[in-house]
């Protein structure tokens, strides 16, 4: 497919042919939600936790006699009958991580970007940095391409003075090409992605295809 690459300032550059099977092939939606559920379940810290009968602080001396009080028979303050009593059943530290198969993971990644695409939220923009590192700046150059209010920026690699431009902007997202969220990508209204990084995109995941037939 034929993507036009625009600069800074909105304008058209050039043209750049990207792989058909990356950027416009069909989308599983299957293989996204699943993607999205893996991140946020890996993201998930896991320290709920509450006091089983067994580690409530109470003493061990039963209430009161079994018989005799009309009362009901209790052998212990620790029951979860009682205020103060143990959980049953309740949360306990764990971990929810778990990994998901690499194809199916590339699968939901171009199915992203073929979404994406076929909408016109992928913009492709010629490689640029912000050399002064301000904020300012960052938010300057994208809002000249796009006003959508949550963007990806998508770029070749780690480039220090863009990120520090870009980690203070709260509906500024910023991904190298190599490391890639399916939650970002997914719900933002945007995605700008260097020319680079497009073609970086396209390369590997047509070879891993390639690769996999």
């Amino acid at each position: 497919m034929d993507v036009k690459v625009i600069s800074t300032a909105g304008k058209k550059k050039h043209s750049l042919e990207l792989p058909d099977g990356v950027f416009a092939r069909e989308v599983s939606e299957g293989a996204i939600y699943h993607a999205i559920r893996n991140e946020l379940a890996n993201q998930r810290v896991g320290t709920a936790s509450t006091k089983t009968r067994g580690f409530v602080h109470f003493g061990g001396r039963k209430p009161w006699r079994q018989k005799g009080t009309g009362r009901a028979r209790s052998g212990s303050r620790r029951s979860p009958v009682w205020v103060g009593g143990g959980t049953v059943f309740g949360p306990l530290p764990r971990d929810y991580s778990y990994r998901m198969p690499r194809k199916m993971k590339r699968v939901a990644m171009m199915s992203i970007l073929s979404q994406k695409a076929q909408a016109e939220d992928l913009i492709v923009v010629e490689d640029f940095t912000v050399e002064s590192g301000k904020t300012r700046d960052m938010a300057g150059i994208i809002r000249g391409i796009t006003d959508a209010n949550r963007v990806v920026l998508v770029t070749a690699g780690d480039d220090t003075m863009v990120k520090r431009a870009a980690r203070n902007i709260p509906w500024l997202r910023f991904l190298a090409w190599n490391r890639l969220r399916a939650h970002d990508l997914f719900y933002a209204s945007k995605v700008i992605m260097m020319e680079s990084a497009a073609k970086a995109l396209g390369d590997f995941y047509d070879g891993v295809r390639g690769g996999e037939q």
